[in-house]
Protein backbone atom coordinates (compact mmCIF):
# COMPACT_ATOMS: atom_id res chain seq x y z
CA UNK A 1 0.00 0.00 0.00
CA UNK A 2 2.88 2.22 1.04
CA UNK A 3 3.30 2.04 -2.72
CA UNK A 4 0.15 3.00 -4.44
CA UNK A 5 0.36 6.31 -6.60
CA UNK A 6 -1.84 8.39 -5.09
CA UNK A 7 -2.55 12.26 -5.71
CA UNK A 8 -4.34 15.37 -6.32
CA UNK A 9 -4.99 17.39 -9.25
CA UNK A 10 -5.10 20.91 -8.17
CA UNK A 11 -4.91 24.75 -10.39
CA UNK A 12 -4.77 28.35 -9.74
CA UNK A 13 -8.15 29.00 -10.46
CA UNK A 14 -11.51 27.26 -12.44
CA UNK A 15 -10.60 26.44 -15.69
CA UNK A 16 -7.42 25.59 -16.08
CA UNK A 17 -7.98 22.05 -17.41
CA UNK A 18 -8.14 19.87 -14.23
CA UNK A 19 -10.62 18.07 -15.17
CA UNK A 20 -9.71 17.48 -18.86
CA UNK A 21 -6.45 16.31 -17.29
CA UNK A 22 -7.61 14.16 -14.74
CA UNK A 23 -10.04 12.29 -17.32
CA UNK A 24 -6.93 12.14 -19.33
CA UNK A 25 -5.11 10.66 -16.46
CA UNK A 26 -7.29 8.22 -14.99
CA UNK A 27 -8.05 6.90 -18.65
CA UNK A 28 -4.52 6.45 -19.90
CA UNK A 29 -4.04 4.39 -16.34
CA UNK A 30 -6.73 2.24 -17.18
CA UNK A 31 -6.03 1.69 -20.29
CA UNK A 32 -2.58 0.47 -18.95
CA UNK A 33 -3.93 -2.04 -17.23
CA UNK A 34 -4.03 -0.58 -13.96
CA UNK A 35 -6.93 -0.12 -11.29
CA UNK A 36 -7.90 3.42 -10.86
CA UNK A 37 -9.90 4.67 -8.25
CA UNK A 38 -11.32 8.62 -8.99
CA UNK A 39 -12.12 10.69 -6.31
CA UNK A 40 -13.85 14.22 -6.52
CA UNK A 41 -13.31 17.03 -4.22
CA UNK A 42 -16.25 18.50 -2.92
CA UNK A 43 -19.82 17.48 -3.50
CA UNK A 44 -19.35 17.96 -7.05
CA UNK A 45 -21.69 15.42 -9.20
CA UNK A 46 -21.02 16.25 -12.74
CA UNK A 47 -16.79 15.42 -12.61
CA UNK A 48 -17.94 12.46 -11.37
CA UNK A 49 -19.46 11.05 -14.48
CA UNK A 50 -16.81 11.41 -16.18
CA UNK A 51 -14.77 9.52 -13.88
CA UNK A 52 -16.96 6.88 -13.89
CA UNK A 53 -17.35 6.92 -17.57
CA UNK A 54 -13.10 6.55 -18.09
CA UNK A 55 -12.16 4.20 -15.13
CA UNK A 56 -15.57 1.68 -14.73
CA UNK A 57 -15.34 2.55 -10.91
CA UNK A 58 -17.76 5.10 -9.07
CA UNK A 59 -15.80 8.38 -8.31
CA UNK A 60 -16.16 9.40 -4.41
CA UNK A 61 -16.61 12.37 -2.85
CA UNK A 62 -14.68 14.06 -0.38
CA UNK A 63 -15.84 16.96 1.72
CA UNK A 64 -14.42 18.52 4.72
CA UNK A 65 -17.56 20.18 5.27
CA UNK A 66 -19.88 18.14 4.68
CA UNK A 67 -17.82 14.47 6.68
CA UNK A 68 -15.25 15.03 9.47
CA UNK A 69 -11.36 14.54 8.25
CA UNK A 70 -11.19 11.31 9.59
CA UNK A 71 -13.99 10.33 8.08
CA UNK A 72 -12.64 11.71 4.61
CA UNK A 73 -9.49 9.93 5.49
CA UNK A 74 -11.62 6.31 5.87
CA UNK A 75 -13.52 7.01 2.63
CA UNK A 76 -10.02 7.33 0.85
CA UNK A 77 -9.12 4.06 2.26
CA UNK A 78 -11.58 2.19 1.83
CA UNK A 79 -12.60 3.43 -1.82
CA UNK A 80 -8.69 2.67 -2.56
CA UNK A 81 -7.78 -0.84 -0.87
CA UNK A 82 -7.65 -2.33 -4.22
CA UNK A 83 -6.46 0.20 -6.09
CA UNK A 84 -3.00 0.51 -7.93
CA UNK A 85 -3.65 4.43 -8.90
CA UNK A 86 -6.04 6.62 -6.52
CA UNK A 87 -6.46 10.37 -8.55
CA UNK A 88 -8.51 13.08 -6.53
CA UNK A 89 -9.79 15.60 -8.70
CA UNK A 90 -9.59 19.09 -7.26
CA UNK A 91 -12.40 21.86 -7.21
CA UNK A 92 -12.27 25.63 -8.15
CA UNK A 93 -8.81 26.74 -6.89
CA UNK A 94 -6.30 25.20 -4.54
CA UNK A 95 -7.24 27.10 -1.96
CA UNK A 96 -10.52 28.02 -2.27
CA UNK A 97 -12.82 26.72 0.27
CA UNK A 98 -16.38 27.87 1.63
CA UNK A 99 -14.06 29.91 4.41
CA UNK A 100 -10.53 30.90 3.23
CA UNK A 101 -9.55 28.17 2.49
CA UNK A 102 -11.52 25.52 4.88
CA UNK A 103 -13.53 22.89 2.39
CA UNK A 104 -11.14 23.13 -0.47
CA UNK A 105 -8.98 21.16 -2.26
CA UNK A 106 -5.56 22.07 -0.13
CA UNK A 107 -7.19 21.01 3.05
CA UNK A 108 -7.83 17.32 1.48
CA UNK A 109 -4.77 17.09 0.42
CA UNK A 110 -3.66 17.90 3.84
CA UNK A 111 -5.97 15.59 5.36
CA UNK A 112 -4.54 12.83 3.20
CA UNK A 113 -1.33 13.77 3.20
CA UNK A 114 -1.24 13.53 -0.60
CA UNK A 115 0.98 15.19 -3.07
CA UNK A 116 -0.59 17.59 -5.62
CA UNK A 117 0.02 17.93 -9.01
CA UNK A 118 -0.73 21.75 -10.32
CA UNK A 119 -2.36 22.59 -13.42
CA UNK A 120 -1.48 25.63 -14.54
CA UNK A 121 -3.45 27.63 -17.87
CA UNK A 122 0.03 28.99 -19.36
CA UNK A 123 -1.97 30.85 -22.26
CA UNK A 124 -0.40 34.22 -22.63
CA UNK A 125 2.41 33.98 -20.50
CA UNK A 126 5.96 32.59 -19.59
CA UNK A 127 8.01 33.60 -17.22
CA UNK A 128 5.49 35.71 -15.43
CA UNK A 129 4.84 32.02 -14.28
CA UNK A 130 7.48 32.01 -12.00
CA UNK A 131 5.49 34.55 -9.28
CA UNK A 132 2.47 32.49 -9.63
CA UNK A 133 3.89 28.77 -9.26
CA UNK A 134 6.04 30.28 -6.23
CA UNK A 135 2.65 32.18 -4.54
CA UNK A 136 1.44 28.65 -4.87
CA UNK A 137 4.01 26.34 -3.78
CA UNK A 138 5.05 28.51 -0.89
CA UNK A 139 1.69 29.93 0.47
CA UNK A 140 1.18 26.89 2.94
CA UNK A 141 3.69 24.33 3.65
CA UNK A 142 1.90 21.64 5.40
CA UNK A 143 0.85 20.24 1.52
CA UNK A 144 3.91 19.86 -0.84
CA UNK A 145 3.10 20.88 -4.93
CA UNK A 146 5.03 17.72 -6.27
CA UNK A 147 5.16 19.66 -9.73
CA UNK A 148 3.41 21.24 -12.20
CA UNK A 149 1.97 20.29 -15.60
CA UNK A 150 1.12 23.67 -18.26
CA UNK A 151 -2.12 23.78 -20.45
CA UNK A 152 -2.85 25.56 -23.25
CA UNK A 153 0.87 25.83 -24.25
CA UNK A 154 1.49 26.93 -27.85
CA UNK A 155 4.48 25.80 -28.68
CA UNK A 156 7.82 23.66 -27.67
CA UNK A 157 9.33 27.32 -27.63
CA UNK A 158 6.79 28.19 -25.50
CA UNK A 159 7.58 25.49 -23.39
CA UNK A 160 11.14 25.59 -23.13
CA UNK A 161 10.57 29.50 -21.21
CA UNK A 162 8.11 27.99 -19.03
CA UNK A 163 10.48 24.66 -18.24
CA UNK A 164 13.14 27.33 -17.08
CA UNK A 165 10.33 28.84 -14.60
CA UNK A 166 10.34 25.31 -13.33
CA UNK A 167 14.02 24.90 -13.29
CA UNK A 168 14.64 28.33 -11.60
CA UNK A 169 11.91 27.69 -8.93
CA UNK A 170 13.03 23.78 -7.98
CA UNK A 171 9.74 22.57 -9.07
CA UNK A 172 9.58 19.70 -11.25
CA UNK A 173 7.74 20.09 -14.86
CA UNK A 174 6.25 16.93 -15.28
CA UNK A 175 5.10 18.21 -18.72
CA UNK A 176 2.37 19.99 -20.57
CA UNK A 177 -0.53 19.74 -23.00
CA UNK A 178 -0.77 21.57 -26.30
CA UNK A 179 -3.47 24.53 -27.23
CA UNK A 180 -6.56 22.42 -28.78
CA UNK A 181 -9.63 23.05 -29.27
CA UNK A 182 -10.69 19.38 -29.12
CA UNK A 183 -9.92 19.18 -25.36
CA UNK A 184 -12.43 21.80 -24.80
CA UNK A 185 -15.34 20.14 -22.71
CA UNK A 186 -18.41 21.19 -23.61
CA UNK A 187 -20.75 22.73 -20.93
CA UNK A 188 -24.67 23.43 -19.92
CA UNK A 189 -26.23 25.24 -17.59
CA UNK A 190 -25.71 22.98 -14.45
CA UNK A 191 -22.19 22.48 -15.52
CA UNK A 192 -20.11 20.31 -17.32
CA UNK A 193 -22.28 18.24 -20.05
CA UNK A 194 -22.18 14.93 -18.79
CA UNK A 195 -24.52 13.88 -21.45
CA UNK A 196 -21.68 13.32 -24.24
CA UNK A 197 -18.25 11.71 -23.48
CA UNK A 198 -15.81 13.44 -25.92
CA UNK A 199 -13.60 11.24 -27.91
CA UNK A 200 -10.06 10.44 -25.34
CA UNK A 201 -8.07 9.34 -28.03
CA UNK A 202 -6.19 12.55 -29.01
CA UNK A 203 -6.53 13.14 -25.62
CA UNK A 204 -4.51 10.23 -24.52
CA UNK A 205 -1.96 10.53 -27.39
CA UNK A 206 -1.03 14.19 -26.08
CA UNK A 207 -0.38 12.79 -22.71
CA UNK A 208 1.45 10.38 -23.48
CA UNK A 209 3.67 11.93 -26.40
CA UNK A 210 4.04 15.15 -23.66
CA UNK A 211 3.78 13.97 -19.98
CA UNK A 212 6.19 12.36 -18.07
CA UNK A 213 3.87 9.78 -16.81
CA UNK A 214 6.77 7.68 -14.98
CA UNK A 215 7.41 10.94 -13.24
CA UNK A 216 3.79 11.31 -11.66
CA UNK A 217 3.57 7.30 -10.93
CA UNK A 218 6.31 8.26 -8.35
CA UNK A 219 4.02 10.06 -6.39
CA UNK A 220 2.68 7.74 -3.68
CA UNK A 221 1.20 8.23 -0.53
CA UNK A 222 3.28 6.59 2.81
CA UNK A 223 0.54 7.35 5.24
CA UNK A 224 -3.19 8.18 6.06
CA UNK A 225 -3.69 8.35 9.57
CA UNK A 226 -5.21 4.91 9.37
CA UNK A 227 -3.29 1.35 10.33
CA UNK A 228 -2.62 0.02 6.76
CA UNK A 229 -3.16 -3.36 7.72
CA UNK A 230 -6.76 -2.67 8.76
CA UNK A 231 -7.73 -0.54 4.96
CA UNK A 232 -8.27 -3.99 3.10
CA UNK A 233 -10.58 -5.52 5.50
CA UNK A 234 -12.37 -1.90 6.92
CA UNK A 235 -16.33 -1.97 6.17
CA UNK A 236 -18.19 1.20 6.40
CA UNK A 237 -21.93 0.12 8.73
CA UNK A 238 -24.77 -0.79 6.33
CA UNK A 239 -28.22 0.56 6.76
CA UNK A 240 -30.39 -1.95 7.31
CA UNK A 241 -33.85 -0.60 5.48
CA UNK A 242 -35.41 -1.77 2.13
CA UNK A 243 -34.80 1.21 -0.45
CA UNK A 244 -36.17 1.81 -3.50
CA UNK A 245 -34.23 4.33 -5.66
CA UNK A 246 -34.96 6.77 -8.83
CA UNK A 247 -32.54 6.14 -11.32
CA UNK A 248 -31.73 7.84 -14.77
CA UNK A 249 -29.20 9.13 -16.91
CA UNK A 250 -30.30 12.66 -16.48
CA UNK A 251 -33.54 13.11 -14.29
CA UNK A 252 -32.52 11.50 -11.21
CA UNK A 253 -28.46 11.05 -11.04
CA UNK A 254 -27.13 13.06 -8.38
CA UNK A 255 -26.55 10.78 -5.74
CA UNK A 256 -23.21 10.01 -3.69
CA UNK A 257 -22.13 6.80 -3.91
CA UNK A 258 -21.36 5.99 -0.35
CA UNK A 259 -25.19 6.38 -0.07
CA UNK A 260 -25.60 3.85 -2.19
CA UNK A 261 -23.43 1.41 -0.81
CA UNK A 262 -24.44 1.47 2.55
CA UNK A 263 -27.95 0.52 1.57
CA UNK A 264 -27.68 -3.53 1.93
CA UNK A 265 -31.29 -3.92 0.10
CA UNK A 266 -31.88 -1.42 -2.51
CA UNK A 267 -33.89 -1.62 -6.15
CA UNK A 268 -33.59 0.83 -8.89
CA UNK A 269 -36.49 2.28 -10.84
CA UNK A 270 -36.79 4.73 -14.05
CA UNK A 271 -39.28 7.59 -13.24
CA UNK A 272 -39.71 8.29 -17.04
CA UNK A 273 -39.96 3.97 -18.13
CA UNK A 274 -41.44 2.19 -15.06
CA UNK A 275 -43.83 1.42 -12.68
CA UNK A 276 -42.47 0.71 -9.53
CA UNK A 277 -43.85 -1.62 -6.59
CA UNK A 278 -43.92 -0.16 -3.83
CA UNK A 279 -45.00 -3.28 -1.55
CA UNK A 280 -42.80 -3.62 0.81
CA UNK A 281 -39.85 -0.86 0.71
CA UNK A 282 -39.29 1.24 3.75
CA UNK A 283 -37.84 3.70 2.03
CA UNK A 284 -38.50 5.43 -1.63
CA UNK A 285 -35.49 7.52 -2.35
CA UNK A 286 -35.78 10.58 -5.12
CA UNK A 287 -32.23 12.19 -5.95
CA UNK A 288 -31.40 15.14 -7.45
CA UNK A 289 -31.01 15.26 -11.04
CA UNK A 290 -32.33 17.62 -14.32
CA UNK A 291 -36.15 16.69 -14.07
CA UNK A 292 -36.89 19.92 -15.87
CA UNK A 293 -35.09 18.39 -19.15
CA UNK A 294 -37.45 15.58 -19.32
CA UNK A 295 -41.04 16.60 -18.39
CA UNK A 296 -42.87 15.13 -21.40
CA UNK A 297 -41.68 11.59 -20.53
CA UNK A 298 -41.93 12.03 -16.59
CA UNK A 299 -45.94 13.69 -17.52
CA UNK A 300 -46.61 10.42 -19.86
CA UNK A 301 -45.42 8.29 -17.22
CA UNK A 302 -48.72 8.59 -15.32
CA UNK A 303 -48.61 5.46 -13.39
CA UNK A 304 -45.44 6.11 -11.88
CA UNK A 305 -46.97 9.49 -10.54
CA UNK A 306 -50.09 8.10 -9.34
CA UNK A 307 -48.26 5.04 -7.57
CA UNK A 308 -45.94 7.67 -5.54
CA UNK A 309 -48.89 9.74 -4.57
CA UNK A 310 -50.71 7.07 -3.84
CA UNK A 311 -47.18 5.78 -1.81
CA UNK A 312 -46.96 9.35 0.23
CA UNK A 313 -50.26 9.89 0.92
CA UNK A 314 -50.21 6.37 3.03
CA UNK A 315 -47.22 7.43 4.83
CA UNK A 316 -44.91 5.39 2.74
CA UNK A 317 -41.20 7.35 3.93
CA UNK A 318 -40.22 9.12 1.37
CA UNK A 319 -36.76 11.53 0.99
CA UNK A 320 -36.84 13.71 -2.05
CA UNK A 321 -33.84 16.18 -2.67
CA UNK A 322 -33.59 18.82 -5.48
CA UNK A 323 -34.58 17.73 -8.93
CA UNK A 324 -37.27 14.21 -6.49
CA UNK A 325 -38.72 17.35 -4.48
CA UNK A 326 -39.42 19.20 -8.19
CA UNK A 327 -40.97 15.72 -9.18
CA UNK A 328 -42.89 15.66 -5.88
CA UNK A 329 -44.47 18.96 -6.41
CA UNK A 330 -48.19 19.74 -8.52
CA UNK A 331 -46.62 20.87 -11.73
CA UNK A 332 -43.77 22.34 -12.99
CA UNK A 333 -43.75 25.62 -15.38
CA UNK A 334 -41.16 26.59 -18.25
CA UNK A 335 -41.48 28.96 -20.98
CA UNK A 336 -43.52 25.77 -23.11
CA UNK A 337 -46.49 25.31 -20.73
CA UNK A 338 -46.93 23.73 -17.39
CA UNK A 339 -46.51 19.97 -16.98
CA UNK A 340 -48.25 18.16 -13.58
CA UNK A 341 -46.22 15.87 -11.50
CA UNK A 342 -46.77 13.72 -8.35
CA UNK A 343 -49.08 16.94 -6.91
CA UNK A 344 -47.71 15.10 -3.36
CA UNK A 345 -46.42 18.64 -2.42
CA UNK A 346 -48.77 21.59 -3.23
CA UNK A 347 -46.03 24.10 -4.95
CA UNK A 348 -45.24 24.93 -8.33
CA UNK A 349 -41.55 25.00 -9.62
CA UNK A 350 -40.70 27.64 -12.23
CA UNK A 351 -37.83 26.75 -14.64
CA UNK A 352 -38.97 29.56 -16.94
CA UNK A 353 -35.76 31.91 -18.42
CA UNK A 354 -36.93 35.07 -16.84
CA UNK A 355 -37.01 32.83 -13.35
CA UNK A 356 -33.86 31.54 -14.06
CA UNK A 357 -31.12 32.06 -10.64
CA UNK A 358 -28.35 30.45 -9.44
CA UNK A 359 -29.05 28.79 -5.79
CA UNK A 360 -25.24 27.56 -4.84
CA UNK A 361 -23.70 26.44 -1.99
CA UNK A 362 -23.77 24.15 1.15
CA UNK A 363 -26.48 24.19 3.64
CA UNK A 364 -27.19 22.39 7.10
CA UNK A 365 -29.82 22.33 9.32
CA UNK A 366 -31.25 20.34 12.39
CA UNK A 367 -34.54 17.77 12.44
CA UNK A 368 -35.24 16.22 15.32
CA UNK A 369 -32.19 16.73 17.04
CA UNK A 370 -29.65 16.01 14.38
CA UNK A 371 -27.82 17.74 12.00
CA UNK A 372 -27.72 17.02 8.42
CA UNK A 373 -25.19 18.68 5.81
CA UNK A 374 -25.39 18.40 2.03
CA UNK A 375 -25.32 20.98 -0.98
CA UNK A 376 -27.34 23.36 -2.94
CA UNK A 377 -27.33 23.87 -7.05
CA UNK A 378 -30.19 25.14 -8.89
CA UNK A 379 -31.56 27.60 -11.35
CA UNK A 380 -35.16 26.80 -10.67
CA UNK A 381 -36.98 28.38 -8.24
CA UNK A 382 -40.31 28.19 -5.95
CA UNK A 383 -43.68 30.09 -8.30
CA UNK A 384 -44.49 33.00 -6.37
CA UNK A 385 -43.25 33.30 -2.48
CA UNK A 386 -41.07 30.80 -0.86
CA UNK A 387 -43.02 28.28 1.42
CA UNK A 388 -42.66 28.16 4.79
CA UNK A 389 -39.83 25.44 6.09
CA UNK A 390 -40.10 23.31 9.26
CA UNK A 391 -36.48 23.85 10.07
CA UNK A 392 -34.04 27.01 9.70
CA UNK A 393 -31.45 26.48 7.28
CA UNK A 394 -27.74 27.62 7.23
CA UNK A 395 -24.92 28.41 4.71
CA UNK A 396 -21.40 26.61 6.28
CA UNK A 397 -20.46 30.12 7.24
CA UNK A 398 -23.82 29.80 9.58
CA UNK A 399 -25.71 32.39 7.82
CA UNK A 400 -29.34 32.49 7.42
CA UNK A 401 -30.51 30.77 3.97
CA UNK A 402 -34.53 30.58 2.52
CA UNK A 403 -34.16 27.08 1.28
CA UNK A 404 -37.06 25.33 2.95
CA UNK A 405 -37.14 21.83 3.94
CA UNK A 406 -40.71 19.98 4.09
CA UNK A 407 -42.25 17.36 5.89
CA UNK A 408 -45.61 15.79 4.38
CA UNK A 409 -46.76 12.46 6.59
CA UNK A 410 -43.28 10.88 6.14
CA UNK A 411 -42.01 12.65 3.30
CA UNK A 412 -38.79 15.05 3.94
CA UNK A 413 -38.29 17.23 0.64
CA UNK A 414 -35.87 19.99 -0.10
CA UNK A 415 -33.40 21.57 -2.44
CA UNK A 416 -30.36 20.18 -0.50
CA UNK A 417 -28.73 17.49 -1.78
CA UNK A 418 -28.12 15.60 1.30
CA UNK A 419 -24.66 13.92 2.46
CA UNK A 420 -25.99 11.22 4.56
CA UNK A 421 -30.03 10.32 4.19
CA UNK A 422 -31.92 10.72 6.89
CA UNK A 423 -33.49 6.87 7.43
CA UNK A 424 -36.59 7.24 10.68
CA UNK A 425 -39.69 9.64 9.83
Amino acid sequence: MSNKTSFLIAAPTSGSGKTTIARGLMKLYTEKGFKVQPFKCGPDYIDTKFHLAVCGRPSINLDTFMASPEHVRELFAYYGADADVCIVEGMMGLYDGYDRELGSSYEIARTLDIPVVLVVDAKSAAYSMAALISGFVNFRKDVRIAGVIFNKVGSERHYKMLCQVCDDLGVECFGYLPKSANLEQGSRYLGLDFSQHSDNNELISLLEKHIDISAISCLNIPNVGINHSQRGNKTFPTWEQNVLIARNDESFTFIYQENLDRFRQKRYFDPEKDVPSLDGIDLLYLPGGYPEKHLEQLVANQKCRKAIKDYAEHSGRIVAECGGMMYLCKEIVTDEGTYPMCNVLPYSISACKSDRKLSLGYRRFVLDGKEYRGHEFHYTQFAGAVPDSITQVYNAKGELVSTPVFCYNNVLASYTHLYQIPLEP
